[in-house]
Parts: structure tokens; C-alpha cells; sequence
């Protein structure tokens, strides 16, 4: 394709990065033109000749020059230029007469007015009233010249510094905590799902052995059914699953003998779903729903402190709230959570076909909605158990780095997410055509247009009933690899985002929520992404097993302070399944290693591998000697010891190392009829893990704190 100058740079207003360096370290990758052009064309922009370029390019220029406002500004409250407001007035114009009013989050509005000569470019400055406090703000503003008047608003959004610090929220500078898949739990009283009274359990648990705080794996929303099953591939960030209900613990729960005939009725097959070494997420939900819907009919007839709160939740949440209900009753209606299948009138949210729709399914988006609220008090339940407890932190959330194509927040959201492209990752040593994710991206056009509002929403879902969140692929706030449809991951290219603004209303709403944020910055990283995290209070990840020098492991005096250190990731294997290689095993099965050769290779290197782990426990004292300490429990809780002598301010002990799991929860890159990812259940319920000789060997010593019963 011919160069075009209008095409490179209409590439680079639109954020599209011209080149990077892979992951070696050593070449750098170009982006082609007609990469731009596809990229391009996913943002909506035609620019497949180089007249369209030139002609796009000067529409882009022309709405740049004639906006007197941006849509939204996100200001440090501490930074000098706080107070002054940037308008822009028509070319040309000498003086301008202008007016301001600033309507804070609280309190009343505010105004100034004055004059002043623009600048060239039009460029105008305005001086506020006063920096408004941290907060979402309004701001009005009037311009006035010879040639008439022209008016705009924009949201002012001042954020803090940095996110709140470990020593601020946990009331110490370095805490630990069990990091678990909600899902795998095990336990006499679920429905062969963990659920809220589990993660209550838990919390109960950690905090008896001295842990600040409870990870868990994303608990968004899910189709739970077929593939569609990956808690990094959800259906909505914003809301949550509601196979995790607890349904027992559902207040209406008690009165309905209905609803407890049904579950004695189904005491056979509740029997054969937990004790499944699988979750059956299909047959659990189905049984979940029979239950829940006769307990939705309870409540709606019902009224009091439940219905209070019902309404107050429904308020909260919001137009999106009913956008998800109403996308979940579609989608069992028609018998497809891929609304891109649905009849054409059905694919817009707020088309008359989804109106008449919804009057006539009034009760069944309730229900819908009510199974959020429900989930969303037993979350709040489970988080103040866990903080009598001792909790010092608390939940411990994980926000997905993406939505699928075929969910509720792309349908509820068209203008924010690019369609014809999809998030990935460039070749690497791992993949030589790069990795598809087949998640669609945001706009960071759209996202700021619209004011940050979906981040924001997202931001606040994600920390409500939480101490902290971790960001996953937190790399992905600076720039994200989009590869265009119908190519592949050596085809795409990096879209630069707003990071700073991200981060700012990040920090805003840790502040607020009185939450950590830990980003998930593995792999390839570029040079400028780990001190713009530090800058923002953000916690860095550290994972024992990459942490290497060479051959080496590193010591832990050289871990970074400002990070949570674990020893595994969802992606990767145990500490048990490591040391036994149960994960070249896997890998071998599903075909991820091509060859037996290639497998006994891994695993010659594998024992070098081992051989360097012991030498570097023994190096810093939590093993006498180079050597196995007779059991894989002493064994994690020597990994363990050494991960609590590093300088990390929080150290995450995964639940899977601590019972001794060797089977992964997930092997990235697989499709599920190769590998059942995201079913494994635990092997240990949870009644055990107090009075298991293995978990008490697997915590270290100075940080175990045994419960009663032990």
C-alpha cells in the first residue's frame, strides 16, 4: 500500500503506535499501513486511499479546532494548573468576554466571569473560582466575541496524587493474604459451586491464620454454560455472577417451604454436584434458578426494610443495572447470549422492539435485577464477616482485562467498543503468530468523549465490598495490542490510552473505597509503564517463578517493595504441579509441547529448575540445606517463607499451594475441548483447611496464627 502522510498521522491522533520492541528485547516491529487502515477502519475512520486519509485527517483537525471545550479534563488537585481552564475561541478572535460555572459533586455552584485576549490559536484561559475538591465536577462555560456567543460543558474531574498506600489501609506496612478461585471451593454446604457464604468462610479463615486479606478471581457476570465460562471473558465487568448466591442465606430463604421442598427434592442431585470433581456450571445454575425464582416472588410480594434497601440499590445502579437485566432476559428468550444472532430490532438497547420487550417481561428483568442485589448483599456480608474477623484490608477483587464480543456490556455499550478488532498480544517466544484474546477493545476515543463514565462505573463495581483490586494486564491502561479482524496476532499493533487519566479516576476511587490497587504488569514491559505505576501508588506484581537471574532465582532482598509477591499466577502451575511437572504433562496432552523430545527436554531443564529453587531457599535460610525437605508441604512453606522475607508490602499464598493442588485451573492459549479450564474443583473443603497438617506446613511459621480448633 502507498505511504500516505495523512494516513501516519490521522494513525497517531487516533493513538495507533507507530512501532514497538518485542519481546527479546532486541528488534523492533513496524506497524504497516495497512494495519492503520484496518485499525483505523474498526475506529470508525475511512482512510483506505490517501484521499480518504486526507479528507478524515481534516475533519479531525476541524472538530479539534472548533471545540471550545474537551468533554472531560482529569486534574490533579495538587497541580499548579488546577484553576485554569483551556477554552478555545474561533480562530481569529482578539478578545473574549467569558463566563464559568462550576457545579461541584456537593454544595452549591459557583461563578466567575471576566476578559481576556486569546491567544493565536484561539486558546482562551479561564480561571476558576477555586480548585474544586477531589470529586466529579461540572463546569458551563461562555464565551462571547464579536461574532456571537458559543457555549460548552465539560466534566472536571479532580483526582488525588496516588492511590491510598498498604500502611493507610491495612494499618501496617506489610501484611499478607490468601489469594483463591472462588469457584474450585469445596464445602459441605454449597451447591457444587464455591459461593458468597464460602468466600465468608474464607475470610473467616485467613484472618484466623493472620492474613490481611482475601483474593478472589473475577466475579463477573458469566453465561455459565458451554465455553462460556472463563472469569476473563465475561458477559458484564460491571456486574457479577449470580451462580456465587448463596441461596440459603437469601433472607426469604426461611419462610418459603416451597422453595425448601424444592431443594429436599433435589437432595440427590446436590449430592452428585458437589461432590463432582468438576464444576457443572450448567446443571448448577439451572437448579440455582429453580430455587431463585420462587424466592424472587417472596420478595416482591414482601415490602419493609428489603424493599428499602431494593429501591435505594436500584437507584444506585442506575439506567446500566436495567441494560444487563433486560440483555440476561433477551438472551434466555431468544436461547442465545450472543446478541450479535439476535434479530436486528433486538441489537440496539434503546430501540422500540427492546421497549416493548421489557414491558412485557417486566417480572423477569426484575428478577434479574434482584439477583444482583441479592449477590450484592451477600458480598457485604461476607466482606464484614471477614473484617470482625480481622481482616485488615479485606476482599481482595480482580478486574478482567476485557468483556466477550457477545455480552451485555458491548450491547448496552455500541460506542464505546471497537467491533472490528479484537485484544491480543504481539509474537513472543511462546507464540510466533501472537496471541487473540477475541476480546473487543474500548475506543480510548469513545471512552473519553463519553467522559470516562464506563470506566468510572467499572472502577466503582469493581471495588464496592472490597479493600483492594487488582488490575489484570495493567498494561493495558498504557497501551493494548489490537489485532484487526481477520488477521493474526503478527498483523496488529499497540493503541495508546489515556493512562494518566485512567489512573487519576483510579486513584480517585481507591480513595474513596479505601482500597489498594495492585497492577498486573508481567511479561513484556515497557521501560515508562513501572515508574508512572509507582508515581500513582500503584502496586507492582512480582511471581516467584519469573523472578530470575540467568539460572538463578532471585534473592529477596531484590524484590520490589511496592508489589504483591506470589509464587503463581491462574496461569500458571502450582508449586505441587511444578515440582512433579504435572505442567509439561498437560501441556504435552493438550498439544501446547509438539513432541515427546520437546517434553523431556522441559523436563531436563525442569530439574534444574528445581535444583536452583533449593539452592536459593537454602541461600536465604528457610531450608537448612539445599535440598527436599522431605514433604511438598514443608516444601511450599519454605516457597512461602521466602516469599515473606522479601521486601513486598503484600504477599499473596495462593489456597491451591497451600492444600497442595498439582492439576491447573487453566493452560492460557487452549480451547476447552482440549482442556477443561476453570472447573477444578479443590480437593480439600474448606471445613478441613483448619485441622490439615499439610496447609499448617505450608504457612510459614511467622505468619500462622493457628485458629481454635487447631
Amino acid at each position: 500500500m502507498q505511504q500516505s502522510s495523512s494516513l501516519h498521522d490521522l494513525a497517531g491522533v487516533a493513538g495507533i503506535v507507530p512501532s514497538y520492541l518485542d519481546q527479546s528485547g532486541t528488534e523492533t516491529r513496524t506497524t504497516s499501513d495497512s494495519t492503520r487502515v484496518a485499525l483505523l477502519r474498526a475506529m470508525g475512520i475511512d482512510a483506505s486511499t490517501p484521499a480518504h486519509a486526507d479528507a478524515a485527517l481534516e475533519e479531525w483537525n476541524r472538530r479539534e479546532r472548533t471545540r471550545v471545550l474537551p468533554p472531560v479534563r482529569v486534574v490533579r488537585g495538587d497541580d499548579p494548573d488546577a484553576g485554569t481552564v483551556l477554552a478555545r475561541a474561533p480562530e481569529g478572535t482578539a478578545r473574549v468576554e467569558w463566563t464559568l460555572e462550576l457545579v461541584p459533586e456537593t454544595g452549591e455552584a459557583q461563578h466567575a466571569r471576566g476578559a481576556a485576549n486569546a491567544e493565536a490559536d484561539g486558546t482562551v484561559r479561564l480561571s476558576l473560582p477555586g480548585t474544586p475538591p477531589p470529586g466529579y465536577h461540572t463546569l458551563r462555560v461562555t464565551l462571547r466575541t464579536e461574532s456571537g456567543g458559543q457555549e460548552a460543558k465539560q466534566s472536571l474531574i479532580v483526582v488525588p496524587g496516588e492511590c491510598p498506600p498498604v500502611a493507610e489501609v491495612a494499618g501496617q506496612e506489610r501484611v499478607f493474604g490468601v489469594i483463591a478461585n472462588l469457584y474450585s471451593v469445596r464445602s459441605a454446604e454449597n451447591w457444587g459451586i464455591g459461593d458468597a457464604g464460602d468466600l465468608a468462610r474464607l475470610g473467616e479463615w485467613t484472618a484466623e491464620i493472620g492474613g490481611a486479606f482475601l483474593g478472589v478471581n473475577p466475579l463477573h457476570a458469566l453465561r455459565n454454560r458451554g465455553d462460556d465460562i472463563s472469569p476473563y471473558s465475561p458477559v458484564s465487568r460491571i456486574f457479577r455472577n449470580a451462580i456465587y448466591i448463596d441461596v440459603p442465606a437469601i433472607p426469604e430463604f426461611t419462610a418459603s417451604e416451597e422453595a425448601k421442598r424444592m431443594v429436599e427434592s433435589a437432595r440427590a442431585e446436590l449430592e452428585e454436584l458437589r461432590t463432582s470433581d468438576r464444576v457443572q456450571y450448567e446443571p448448577v445454575m439451572a437448579l440455582k434458578r429453580r430455587v431463585l425464582e420462587v424466592l424472587h416472588r417472596s420478595f416482591a410480594a414482601g415490602g419493609g426494610e428489603r424493599a428499602e434497601a431494593y429501591r435505594a440499590y436500584l437507584e444506585t445502579q442506575g439506567e446500566s443495572l436495567t441494560h444487563f437485566a433486560t440483555f440476561e432476559a433477551l438472551a434466555g428468550h431468544l436461547e442465545s447470549g450472543d446478541w450479535r444472532t439476535w434479530p436486528e430490532a433486538l441489537r440496539d438497547p434503546r430501540s422500540p422492539a427492546v421497549a416493548e420487550f421489557a414491558a412485557r417481561h417486566a417480572e423477569e428483568i426484575d428478577f434479574h435485577r434482584w439477583l444482583q442485589f441479592e449477590l450484592d448483599r451477600q458480598l457485604a456480608v461476607a466482606a464484614a464477616r471477614g473484617e470482625s474477623a480481622g481482616l485488615a484490608i479485606g476482599l481482595y477483587q480482580d478486574l478482567a482485562i476485557g468483556t466477550s464480543p457477545a455480552g451485555a456490556d458491548v450491547w448496552a455499550n455500541p460506542h464505546l467498543f471497537v467491533t472490528g478488532a479484537s485484544i491480543g498480544a504481539p509474537p513472543d517466544a511462546y507464540s510466533a503468530e501472537g496471541q487473540n484474546w477475541g476480546l473487543p477493545p474500548l475506543d480510548p476515543r469513545a471512552l473519553k468523549e463519553d467522559a470516562y463514565r464506563y470506566w468510572v462505573r467499572l472502577v466503582r463495581a469493581s471495588m464496592r465490598h472490597a479493600g483492594a483490586l487488582r488490575i489484570d494486564h495493567a498494561i493495558g491502561l498504557f497501551r493494548q495490542f489490537w489485532i484487526p479482524e481477520g488477521a493474526v496476532g503478527k498483523d496488529g499493533a499497540y493503541v495508546s490510552f489515556p493512562v494518566e487519566d485512567l489512573l487519576g479516576i483510579l486513584a480517585l476511587e481507591a480513595h474513596r473505597h479505601r482500597a489498594l490497587v495492585v497492577g498486573e504488569d508481567l511479561g513484556t514491559v515497557p521501560p515508562e509503564v513501572p515508574p508512572v505505576l509507582r508515581r500513582w501508588g500503584v502496586l507492582s506484581s512480582r511471581v516467584f517463578y519469573f523472578e530470575r537471574e540467568g539460572d538463578e532465582f532471585r534473592p529477596a532482598a531484590e524484590y520490589e517493595p511496592m508489589s504483591l509477591a506470589t509464587a503463581n499466577t491462574h496461569d500458571m502451575p502450582t508449586l505441587a504441579g511444578f515440582w512433579r511437572g504435572r505442567d509439561i504433562e498437560v501441556k504435552r496432552e493438550v498439544g501446547v509441547i509438539p513432541s515427546d523430545e520437546a517434553a523431556e527436554a522441559q523436563r531436563r531443564d525442569r530439574v534444574q529448575e528445581r535444583r536452583a529453587i533449593l539452592e536459593r531457599l537454602a541461600a536465604e535460610g528457610v531450608l537448612p540445606a539445599p535440598e527436599h525437605p522431605g514433604s511438598g508441604a514443608a516444601l511450599r512453606g519454605a516457597v512461602h517463607a521466602f516469599l515473606s522475607r522479601t521486601p513486598a508490602a503484600l504477599v499473596g499464598l495462593s489456597l491451591d499451594d497451600l492444600v497442595g493442588e498439582a492439576e491447573p485451573v487453566n493452560v492460557p492459549g487452549v480451547s476447552p475441548s482440549e482442556f477443561s479450564a476453570w472447573t477444578r474443583k479443590l480437593a480439600t473443603p474448606i471445613e478441613e483447611l483448619a485441622r490439615d497438617p499439610r496447609v499448617h506446613d505450608a504457612i510459614p511459621d511467622d505468619e500462622r496464627k493457628l485458629s481454635p480448633g487447631e
